[in-house]
């Protein structure tokens, strides 16, 4: 029933009663929104000194606690606050699969330790550039000047900038209710939830300040951007059909609409906006930079779980909403997913800084991402979701690899500086190798089998060109990962080469998972690949 059908149920019973909420059903996002919340209590009334502690265990069981309810809902084909909520298949897989990527997300951002050897290395540049020397992302008070008498009181003071854990849990829940959302308003609060949160933390960065306030502000104002189109779309579409209900959207163009022209315009506004959460070209040009930007453990965040989200949401769009219009999207969709996979690949070639190639590498594999979308099928659907749950630990594994490279100066992104990485730190080059092929789409990676999954989804939806560019993308960005390894194990290292950071059991367990996902789902898929197919059905 519509929340038009309840309003005109309740004027005719001349009473008006507050609307039924499933609270069971929405027992993640409710888990996850309450963590944050006390987060923020926690901020402001604990002890400075205690606050670290508290946030780490809320944020760590709240994250949990919210995947048990999803496993406890699975099963569940219904919708919720009036049919503004989907709980189905789709739904719980991908916020599943945000929850868990979450979990190693806040192991990295929780990151405190300080390496010795780095430290040395910083002992001679003064107390400030000392106070950078470990792994610590995040600057100690964002709105103090750079090596200003304010930041050093507030490194000295305690662990601080604890704020970053319930901001992110607060993204996190924004993300939990962007796929799941089954009208356009619901799915329009869900990304302003999860985009302002990443705004905040994108500036928080402890090095290179004016370069993470630069990345934050850019993604801002383009994050405002696509929002408007969003909207924008939003409105037309309601204009077109008479509602902003996915099933009813469906529906009415289904039935035939005076207004398709209307509807058509309102889907290619809708689309800018969820293509610019994805990076898919041309929308990706924030993409380099914020991910140069801001702060690794942030970076690793968003490129793996926002891009779940971002995904989940236009999974939901074109196949709830807009299969009538399949063949006017479809086309568009087809052009952004070339563009993505040749672009991203090409320019990702000419990359000298690690974080950069990350970054175009991502923006490839959201071209990827597309080609499974485009099939329009159940396949398409189910190796969809496989490749966002086995990318998303494998770019998160990265990222977190790259903190541990450090100089005097904080990480060393250069790639020139990790000449000869693979020698002196054989565990650590070995480990980055092992994503990087995972991207390229070796055999007994997880990237492998997702390319394969989601090409296979795509012949069989007749997107054969498609597949055939996909392939080729895939050699050309092989030739930069195969680089990079070539560089660390083939290079001599330079004389005044960056430390490894010995990490904490935090980033240790962070990458480790990164590690155990990324070859199980390349040895033994068949598992997650049948819970996907599984799970690869919409509610309406």
């Amino acid at each position: 029933m519509s929340p038009s059908d309840h309003v005109a149920t309740f004027a005719q019973a001349g009473t008006l009663r507050a609307p039924d909420i499933e609270y069971s059903q929405l027992s993640p996002m409710l888990i996850v929104f309450g963590v944050a919340v006390v987060g923020v209590l926690v901020e402001a009334f604990l002890p400075r000194r205690a606050r670290y502690a508290s946030h780490l265990v809320l944020a760590l069981g709240g994250l949990a606690a919210a995947f048990v309810a999803v496993v406890l809902l699975a099963g569940t084909r219904d919708s919720a606050v009036m049919g503004a909520v989907a709980v189905d298949g789709p739904t719980l897989f991908l916020q599943g699969t945000i929850l868990l990527i979450s979990i190693p997300a806040i192991l990295l951002i929780a990151e405190r330790s300080v390496d010795s050897g780095v430290a040395e290395l910083t002992a001679d540049v003064g107390a400030a550039s000392a106070s950078e020397g470990g792994t610590d992302a995040f600057t100690p008070q964002a709105f103090a000047v750079p090596g200003s008498i304010a930041e050093k009181e507030a490194t000295n003071a305690a662990p601080g900038h604890t704020e970053v854990f319930p901001l992110t849990l607060f993204a996190v829940g924004g993300m939990l209710l962007f796929p799941a959302s089954n009208d356009l308003l619901t799915m329009f609060v869900a990304l302003e939830v999860l985009s302002l949160p990443l705004y905040l933390l994108c500036g928080l960065a402890r090095r290179r300040r004016l370069l993470s306030q630069e990345a934050a502000m850019k993604y801002f104002l383009l994050g405002a951007f696509s929002s408007a189109f969003f909207l924008f779309g939003v409105a037309l579409l309601y204009g077109s059909t008479g509602t902003v209900e996915l099933p009813r959207i469906a529906d009415a163009l289904a039935q035939g609409t005076d207004d398709r022209t209307l509807a058509v315009i309102g889907t290619a506004l809708l689309t800018v906006g969820l293509l610019f959460k994805i990076g898919a070209v041309p929308f990706h040009s924030w993409i380099p930079d914020v991910y140069q930007g801001a702060p690794t453990p942030i970076t690793a965040f968003m490129a793996s779980a926002t891009k779940v989200a971002a995904v989940g949401a236009m999974l939901r769009i074109f196949y709830v909403a807009l299969p009538d219009l399949h063949s006017d999207w479809r086309p568009v969709l087809w052009g952004v997913a070339i563009l993505t996979m040749v672009v991203g690949a090409v320019l990702a070639v000419t990359q000298t800084d690690v974080k950069r190639m990350l970054a175009y590498s991502s923006i490839t594999h959201a071209g990827f991402i597309l080609t499974g979308l485009i099939a329009a099928n159940r396949e398409g659907l189910s190796s969809t979701m496989f490749y966002l749950f086995a990318y998303g630990f494998s770019t998160l594994g990265a990222f977190a690899v790259v903190t541990l490279v450090r100089d005097s100066r904080g990480e060393a992104t250069d790639l020139s500086r990790w000449a000869g990485l693979g020698r002196r730190s054989p565990l650590l080059g070995a480990v980055f190798a092992l994503f990087l092929l995972a991207f390229a789409g070796i055999p007994l990676t997880s990237g492998f089998v997702s390319k394969f999954a989601v090409f296979q989804a795509a012949l069989a939806g007749g997107a054969a060109p498609l597949v055939i560019v996909g392939v080729v993308s895939s050699a050309i960005a092989a030739f930069f990962y195969v680089r990079v390894i070539v560089l660390m194990f083939f290079s001599e290292p330079e004389s005044d080469a960056p430390t490894v950071v010995v990490p904490s059991m935090l980033t240790a367990t962070a990458i480790a998972l990164g590690v155990v996902v990324t070859v199980v789902l390349g040895i033994l898929p068949q598992a997650a690949l049948d819970l996907a197919d599984h799970a690869a059905v919409f509610f309406h």
